[in-house]
C-alpha cells in the first residue's frame, strides 16, 4: 500500500458517545499524499495522532455539528495554537454554516472572542460544494438529518469513496454515491421510527442505499447501541449483494 492509493482509516465509529473500545465518528481519508480528517467526534483526535499530526493535515471536513461528529474540534483548537504543534497556516476546515461561531461560543471565556480563525481557515459547506485538496476532489451534498448536514464523496485517480454522515435515506445521498467503489454508510437505527421524522438509516436501508447507488462495497458505521456490528452487517447484507464490512476502530480499507 502506498500513499498514492485512496484509503479510509477508521478512527472511531461509536454513537452517541464514545465506548471503551471506540471513539465517536471520525475517519482519516488519504490519497496522493493528501490527508483529510473527516468528522471529529469525541476521542478521534487521540487516534488521529497514530497516523498524522495536526500540522500535517491538509484539511478537516465536518458533516454536521452534533457533538459525536465535531466535539474534538475543541481540543484540536488548543492543540493547534497552544501546544507542540506549529502551524505554518490555519488548517482548512469545511463544515456547515455557522461552524466558526459555534466553536467560538464554546471556546471563548472572556469578552474577547477566541481566535478560531488562527487555528482554522473556515469554509462553509453548501449543497453541491466541491473543492480540490491535493490529489483529492471532495464533493458535498445536503442530506436529511433534521439539522444542516452533509454527505461527502472523495475521488482520486479514478477511485471513489462516499460517506453518508448522519442521514435518513434520501435522493441526494443515493445520487452522490452512484457507482462509488466504497459507501461508508451509517446504520444507527435498529428499526424505522413508528412516527415522526426519520433521521438515520437502519442496516437494511444502508443496504438498500448501496444497492440503489450500485456501490462496489458497503461499510456500515455509526451502528446504534441496540445492535452489534455483526448484526448490522448481516442485516445490511440481506439487501446488498456486494461485500459488507463494519467500520471497526483502527481498520484501514483500500478504496477500489
Amino acid at each position: 500500500m502506498t500513499s498514492d492509493l485512496l484509503r479510509l482509516t477508521v478512527l472511531g465509529s461509536a454513537t452517541p458517545y464514545a465506548s471503551v473500545d471506540s471513539p465517536c465518528s471520525g475517519y482519516l481519508v488519504s490519497g496522493g499524499g493528501a490527508r483529510v480528517w473527516v468528522d471529529a467526534g469525541s476521542g478521534t483526535l487521540a487516534q488521529l495522532q497514530r497516523h498524522v499530526r495536526l500540522d500535517e493535515l491538509d484539511a478537516i471536513w465536518i458533516s454536521h455539528l452534533h457533538a459525536d461528529h465535531s466535539a474534538d474540534l475543541l481540543t484540536a483548537y488548543y492543540g493547534a495554537l497552544f501546544a507542540d504543534v506549529r502551524l505554518t497556516a490555519p488548517i482548512p476546515l469545511y463544515g456547515p454554516r455557522g461552524i466558526a461561531d459555534r466553536l467560538a461560543h464554546f471556546l471563548t471565556n472572556t469578552e474577547v472572542r477566541s481566535p478560531i480563525e488562527s487555528a482554522f481557515e473556515v469554509h462553509e459547506l453548501h449543497d453541491g460544494h466541491r473543492v480540490r485538496i491535493g490529489a483529492l476532489t471532495l464533493t458535498s451534498r445536503a442530506v436529511a438529518h433534521g439539522i444542516p448536514a452533509f454527505a461527502l464523496r472523495v475521488e482520486a485517480a479514478g477511485r471513489s469513496l462516499v460517506y453518508s454522515g448522519d442521514t435518513a435515506p434520501c435522493a441526494n445521498l443515493t445520487s452522490l454515491a452512484e457507482g462509488c467503489d466504497v459507501l461508508l454508510c451509517e446504520a444507527d437505527s435498529a428499526q424505522p421510527p413508528a412516527e415522526g421524522e426519520q433521521v438515520h438509516h437502519t442496516p437494511e436501508e444502508a443496504g438498500d442505499t448501496a444497492a440503489a447507488a450500485r456501490a462496489g462495497r458497503l461499510i456500515v458505521t455509526h451502528v446504534g447501541r441496540s445492535l452489534s456490528p455483526g448484526q448490522a452487517v448481516a442485516r445490511a447484507a440481506t439487501r446488498f449483494d456486494g461485500p459488507v464490512d463494519h467500520a471497526a476502530p483502527g481498520a484501514t480499507f483500500p478504496v477500489g
